[in-house]
């Protein structure tokens, strides 16, 4: 059988998929760690990537975020796909970024805070106030554990099921000229092909919602600061 990425056996393919809408995407509140369900779009954005992925190549492994959002999502993409339970994988280093004291705030009241605007002055190693993680932390939790992924996957296709911050830094890392005010809609698929034994990244495609039809996608981003809802 020949290798799922067209770069060779070394790679993985690499699908990241953003979780499906929720209430507080709709109503712009950040939700970092908050656990919130999908919606009813969100679960009809689910069944659409799902429908998607099932025509393409059978993914290996389903891996996933811990959190609803994401997991009601990679449950409905390994149905379609016919991935069996034992390769539906939580995975924490996959989880949604702390965002601190921002968490449950609206997008634009947070963007308006003067703690926001101090933190926005910050570099990568900056913290968010209230707990939440810098942008280093963010790599050095998810980027690793991408490469361990395709290191155990090399010559198969995956999905990973995450989230806008999550998906954004493991895409920056792979392009850095990638622009961070990119919107990567939710249920947007991502393709990273990577080489976990010499570190190398390819980005192929990334924030491509073909499958989606009509409008209707929350607003992303805290104007491309590092701040996602």
């Amino acid at each position: 059988m020949a290798p799922a990425s067209p770069h060779g056996e070394h790679f993985a393919e690499v699908v990241l998929v953003r979780h499906g809408q929720t209430d507080w995407n709709v109503s712009r509140i950040v939700q970092g760690r908050m656990d919130q369900e999908l919606n009813e779009t969100g679960r009809q954005q689910a069944a659409m990537v799902a429908r998607r992925l099932s025509e393409e190549t059978k993914p290996a492994a389903v891996y996933s975020s811990d959190l609803k959002r994401a997991f009601q999502t990679a449950q409905t993409i390994a149905a379609h796909c016919g991935v069996s339970d034992s390769d539906l994988v939580i995975d924490l280093a996959l989880t949604e970024r702390h965002m601190g004291l921002f968490q449950g705030w609206t997008i634009d009241d947070a963007k308006r805070s003067e703690a926001f605007k101090a933190f926005a002055r910050g570099g990568r190693d900056q913290e968010i106030p209230g707990g939440g993680e810098s942008l280093d932390q963010l790599f050095e939790r998810c980027v690793p554990r991408l490469n361990a992924i395709a290191e155990k996957h090399k010559g198969e296709r995956v999905v990973i099921v995450s989230h806008e911050a999550v998906i954004e830094e493991i895409c920056k890392h792979a392009d850095p000229t990638i622009s961070v005010g990119m919107k990567i809609p939710n249920t947007s698929i991502s393709v990273v092909h990577v080489s976990g034994s010499d570190g190398r990244w390819i980005l192929e495609k990334f924030g491509d919602a073909g499958h989606l039809t009509g409008d209707g996608f929350p607003q992303s981003t805290f104007g491309g600061v590092g701040v996602s809802a």
